[in-house]
């Protein structure tokens, strides 16, 4: 199987480029923010007991969120492969993952990183907010997203590295470009 982590900074173009690796090499997508609302929706007893966490306004703890990804991750039958998109952010979630998967005999194929200045993040992200309307897209609630993905998520760039699955992308260009690199990426594997 192919599982790839796709990961990069608010902006940087995770979804758009998730749905076009989707369509291309016929993978799942696991969204975690898709996921959580999904089981909420759903009221399952993961979803229950995540919505405590959040109606709590606290994080919902790894070992709850491994559970429910493994859960998405076992219901794929006859999958040619998982993006991971939005998960890890951590150290402690990348070692979970990695454990989660090897029971599994699997995994982590490549984590893809879409690498954008923070001058054009900030550029399309207060972009989108005027086109979705979304409230999350202005400059102070940008700046302080940026701030918390440079000192908690960022770290995860040299733990891909060390474990020998990290690919640099330049998620500067068109679209187009963008994802001739990520395919060229993939197509080495």
């Amino acid at each position: 199987m192919l599982n790839i982590v796709i990961f990069g900074a608010p902006g940087s173009g995770k979804g758009t480029q998730s749905a076009r690796i989707v369509e291309k090499y016929g993978l799942n997508h696991i969204s975690t923010g898709d996921v959580l609302r999904a089981e909420i929706k759903n009221g399952t007893e993961l979803g229950k007991t995540a919505k405590g966490y959040i109606d709590n306004g606290q994080l919902i703890p790894d070992a709850l969120m491994i559970d429910i990804l493994a859960s998405v991750f076992d219901s794929f039958k006859d999958s040619k492969g998982v993006i991971f998109d939005g998960f890890p952010r951590t150290i402690a979630q990348a070692e979970a993952l990695k454990e989660m998967l090897k029971v599994r005999g699997q995994e982590v194929s490549i984590m893809l990183d879409l690498e954008v200045p923070e001058d054009e993040l900030m550029t399309r992200l207060i972009k989108r907010g005027q086109e979705s309307g979304r409230a999350d897209d202005n400059e102070e609630t940008i700046k302080k997203r940026l701030v918390v993905y440079h000192s908690q998520t960022a770290p995860l760039i040299d733990w891909y590295k060390n474990d020998g699955k990290y690919q640099h992308i330049n998620g500067l260009g068109t679209m187009d470009s963008i994802f001739a690199d990520i395919c060229s990426a993939i197509d080495k594997l």
